[in-house]
């Protein structure tokens, strides 16, 4: 008989029994020695059996199939397979007399029904170890979240700590990151920015290269870093430590949210973002053209336009110098005198007392609410461990659950930090009010007024060459 000596390794192959490929290519060439075997083929590779489909073994059974070899040599059942439909052709292979032998230095083998019984509860042992093992990966993956420990790769300024075998944070990539989140949450940066950003601070791919767009919109998302974890469609706490405030993740997710929030360039455009056309209500963009003369010489001008990219638009340009103008109009024009400061600051102070009292009872309510949900997921966990409800349910109940528990929380902590959807931007604004006729002169900086512009109004309009807000 002509045997094809077959050899694998999966890559993935946690077992430190299993020999190295050379090692039983050596051992098997011994055996064949040893048993007078005709060897007219050698074959190795380095992949999983656990699914068909490899490219060498393919090639070992057309071989087998074409007559130019009529039996295998492996070092045992489940080097040829650990899948169902594999170990089922080798099988028929053997019942057709295609395949007359099958050779292993650690399993015996004889082609009779009782040897082809034997084989197919060695490939079915292989396969039950397979989906034993991706079993047991799974529920202790489960297990490990339902802890508070993510189970996968740590994202971006974390680390995979190998002996506790959970998340701590990196000391220095996660400075990185948390200056990507300020810095993003702040006006005019591209995605670009930051990913040159974390090239500068190490943040790489495996490659060394620079991350991706897509990984950076990823991380401005990813809810872990606010305690967050989503896994296999189920929302649950991290138990890790926090970097990212809430307040600053959210105001990272609400920019993303704003339309054409990718088209922000590096420029040194100030007023970028900040108004939409009047016309159409695109985006209001920016241009430096550059004049040059016949005599030598150029001159840079600034001026804004609507993109017209919702629709066909008439409006014109606008320079620059033209557009700071009316804003330091809108900013003097937002001055509270002086001689108001003590009543508006007076008025300020008794409102947040009383605001203060307000919330106290709010925090009690919210913390009954969240006992309440408790009591509701436990309920939830005990009808699914029942059978009362199937999984898809359970995970779309708990999740509707988790963001409520969630939301609760959040105003649980905007609460005790002293913060009020009303209090708070009046406050701002009342400070901001006060202190506008300073702001409102030509020698202010660009990007001051335009700060400030933010600060006393949100709507800006241009039309007709005109700001309206």
């Amino acid at each position: 008989m002509k045997y094809i000596l077959y050899c694998r390794k999966s890559t993935d192959e946690k077992d430190k029994q299993v020999l190295s490929i050379e090692a039983q290519v050596a051992e098997l060439m011994e055996f064949a020695i040893r048993e007078k075997l005709e060897i007219v083929a050698t074959f190795s590779e380095s992949k999983t059996a656990k699914s068909p489909g490899r490219p060498i073994f393919k090639e070992v059974l057309t071989k087998i199939e074409s007559g130019e070899a009529d039996a295998i040599l492996s070092w045992h059942p489940d080097r040829l397979a650990r899948n169902s439909i594999d170990g089922g052709y080798l099988i028929y292979l053997l019942d057709t007399g295609k395949l007359l032998d099958l050779k292993f230095p650690s399993f015996w083998f004889d082609n009779t029904p009782q040897g082809k019984f034997m084989l197919n509860l060695a490939f079915g042992q292989s396969k039950y170890y397979v989906d034993n093992l991706s079993e047991n990966v799974k529920r202790g993956l489960r297990q490990k979240i339902r802890n508070g420990v993510w189970p996968s790769q740590a994202p971006y300024g974390y680390l995979n700590n190998k002996l506790t075998k959970g998340i701590e944070v990196d000391q220095e990539k996660s400075k990185v990151v948390k200056k990507a989140f300020e810095i993003f949450s702040k006006e005019k940066v591209s995605f670009t920015d930051i990913v040159n950003l974390l090239y500068r601070g190490g943040i790489t791919k495996r490659n060394g290269q620079k991350v991706n767009i897509t990984r950076v919109h990823t991380m401005l998302t990813n809810q872990f870093y606010i305690g967050i974890m989503h896994f296999n469609g189920e929302y649950f706490e991290g138990k890790h430590e926090q970097f990212i405030s809430r307040k600053l993740f959210n105001t990272v997710k609400k920019k993303l949210e704003q339309k054409g929030i990718s088209k922000f360039k590096s420029h040194d455009f100030a007023f970028s973002g900040l108004m939409r056309c009047g016309e159409c209500s695109a985006c209001i963009t920016a241009e430096t053209p550059t004049k040059h003369y016949k005599h030598g010489g150029t001159q840079i001008f600034k001026y804004y336009r609507c993109t017209k990219k919702l629709k066909p638009c008439s409006q014109p340009y606008l320079e620059e110098t033209k557009l700071k103008d009316q804003l330091i109009g809108f900013v003097s024009s937002a001055t509270l005198p002086q001689a108001w400061r003590k009543n508006w600051l007076t008025w300020l102070e008794r409102d947040r007392i009383l605001d203060q009292q307000s919330s106290e009872s709010s925090l009690i309510k919210h913390k009954y609410d969240i006992q309440t949900i408790d009591s509701k997921l436990n309920l939830l966990l005990d009808s699914y461990l029942d059978g009362t409800i199937d999984s898809q349910t359970y995970k779309q109940k708990k999740n509707e659950l988790f963001t409520s528990k969630q939301s609760l929380e959040s105003k649980i902590a905007k609460t005790k930090a002293g913060g009020s959807s009303w209090l708070e931007p009046m406050t701002e604004f009342v400070h901001c009010a006060l202190q506008a006729q300073k702001v409102a002169r030509p020698d202010t900086p660009s990007e001051d007024l335009r700060i400030f512009a933010k600060n006393i109004g949100s709507n800006y309009f241009l039309k007709d060459k005109q700001l309206t807000g």
